[in-house]
């Protein structure tokens, strides 16, 4: 439940701290003293966007803390809002992002306000009542219903991308057969370009090549002059004295290592010089060759390997044009069988909601029996949708008859405000019990009641207070009379500015408040006591 609150700098709300409790928790005060805004800090926290608009005037910056218990643990949410829109959410000190205290938070609390009104009376909201009553028997199966329509669209897509392109495919294939005979017939190799702009390098300046390579070999070992023999040379001259000294053996082991080296280094020379053999016509090959590779490129793709991967597309499309007729019939076949397998799904989902149906709308029947709808019949009619949808194929809508001897009608067709709030509390009800939420709000759900009317709903919220945290706002004496903990908000001016503050109020206050309500400002013994008499009733 919701233990505290604290606001600083929000709409009119200068600083404030609450402390809230068990049971039902009543706020009271004048029209624009600032109840609402209350609400809206409580939503802020619970992860409701940041508008810097809350930003009291002055400000820099709005802050809103709530402490809570749930599960055994304590949380601590803050959000603050700066007037740079820089916004801050923090859950026990560390920063997370908004979509963490939005996860946190509905598990916790459920806020009713006069939105919810409207997603009442918007049929296509009431299949949500009713999976989320029996949700651990029907999100499985409405899992099953998501993978099956998957499956279902997905083959109906393939279908119809192949109706649509069979025309333009058959148009194209024509072409298409060129262009893959046209890349057949070249024989293309990965790799290949590399290996022949090397070879036509080397036949390009073979010439060069081979009056270098003599060059070196004569420079090295020629008729004349031999730089080998004279190496050699050399190395003999270090044999006879190489004993006397360690240096001298040292220097005779590199001179021994180089002629080798130089040896071999020479013999790689002469093969090289030896196999080079120019051939006009294998220049010529080359160059042709690789002119048809790169008037491919210019068609097909920047490399060998783009161009084998075009053909191997347009030869996928060239089988799919070859093969329409046998992959549309086997598309259809697995369509039909797809369906059957979605049909009995959706047919499986729709079962289980008519249990849940029938469960809620009879506990929903009975909350409103005692919220004074004495002739109350509620029903969930079911139709079936033209076509699947990814929810099943159930149009559900909740239709009600609110007096003896009427029509059951739609929720949008209640001219009453006053019944549409009790009945919006007894959904509250159920789904507080099935959700299992610790704590609820309600603003406003007094709204176009009175009388008897009042003191039921008084009398209701009282009864689910004792298993829900609830914090009401209200204008009604018969609910502010019901409360265990009761608040006034006031709004008051200094020399500067407007201040809202948020008073707990002792029995006595509690009383005058309700005398208030009763009879406006000017309190009476008369009004005085009928609050009394009010507090006494609820009891």
């Amino acid at each position: 439940m919701i233990t505290h609150l604290k606001i600083e700098n929000f709409a009119v709300i200068e600083n404030a701290e609450i402390i809230f409790n068990e049971g039902l928790n009543i706020v009271t005060g004048e029209t624009g003293a600032g109840k609402s805004i209350m609400v809206e800090a409580i939503s802020l926290a619970l992860g409701a966007r940041a508008d810097t608009t809350f930003i009291r005037t002055g400000a820099e910056r709005a802050l809103v803390q709530m402490v809570f218990n749930h599960n055994e643990n304590e949380y601590v949410i803050t959000r603050e809002i700066n007037t740079s829109g820089r916004n801050l959410c923090k859950i026990n000190g560390e920063i997370v992002s908004l979509s963490e205290v939005g996860k946190l938070s509905r598990s916790i609390c459920d806020i009713h306000g006069q939105y919810d009104h409207q997603a009442l009376l918007n049929p296509e909201n009431h299949v949500t009542f009713i999976d989320s009553y029996k949700g651990s028997l029907i999100y499985p199966a409405l899992d099953n219903v998501k993978e099956s329509f998957k499956v279902y669209k997905d083959l109906e897509g393939k279908l119809n991308r192949l109706i649509s392109h069979s025309l333009e495919m058959e148009r194209m294939k024509d072409f298409m057969t060129f262009q893959n005979e046209e890349i057949e017939k070249a024989s293309l190799v990965p790799g290949e370009e590399e290996e022949l702009t090397e070879r036509k390098l080397l036949l390009q300046n073979s010439e060069k090549i081979y009056q270098s390579l003599n060059e070196a070999y004569t420079s090295i070992k020629g008729e004349d002059t031999s730089l080998l023999d004279n190496l050699y040379k050399a190395m003999a001259s270090f044999k006879d004295i190489s004993a006397f000294s360690p240096e001298i053996a040292n220097l005779e082991n590199e001179l021994k290592e180089t002629y080798y080296r130089l040896e071999e280094a020479l013999g790689q020379a002469l093969h090289l010089r030896d196999s080079i053999n120019f051939s006009s016509n294998e220049l010529d090959e080359t160059l042709d060759r690789l002119d048809l590779i790169d008037s491919l490129k210019k068609k097909y793709g920047n490399s060998i390997d783009e161009i084998l991967t075009f053909q191997k597309d347009i030869q996928e499309k060239l089988k799919a044009v070859f093969n329409y007729d046998e992959t549309k019939e086997t598309l259809e076949r697995e369509i039909i069988e797809a369906e059957k397998v979605l049909s009995s799904n959706c047919d499986g989902l729709t079962s289980l909601r008519k249990e849940s149906a029938k469960e809620l709308t009879s506990k929903i029947q009975n909350e409103l029996l005692e919220l004074g709808f004495r002739s109350a019949v509620l029903e969930a009619v079911f139709e079936k949708t033209p076509n699947y949808q990814e929810t099943g194929n159930d149009k559900i809508e909740f239709l009600i008859m609110t007096n003896k001897g009427e029509d059951l009608k739609p929720l949008s067709k209640i001219a009453s405000g006053g019944e549409m709030s009790r009945i919006m509390l007894a959904f509250k009800k159920i789904i507080a019990d099935y959700d299992h939420i610790p704590s609820m709000i309600f603003d406003e759900i007094d709204a176009g009641i009175s009388g008897i009317a009042a003191s039921v709903v008084a009398k209701k919220l009282k009864q689910i207070s004792i298993n829900h945290q609830i914090i009401c706002i209200t204008h009604l004496p018969q609910i502010a009379a019901a409360g265990k903990y009761n608040y006034r908000i006031e709004k008051r001016e200094t020399d500067s500015k407007t201040v809202t503050d948020i008073i707990p109020l002792s029995k006595e206050e509690k009383v005058k408040e309700i005398a208030r309500l009763l009879g406006g400002e000017n309190i009476t013994p008369i009004t005085i006591r009928s609050a009394e008499e009010l507090i006494e009733a609820s009891v």
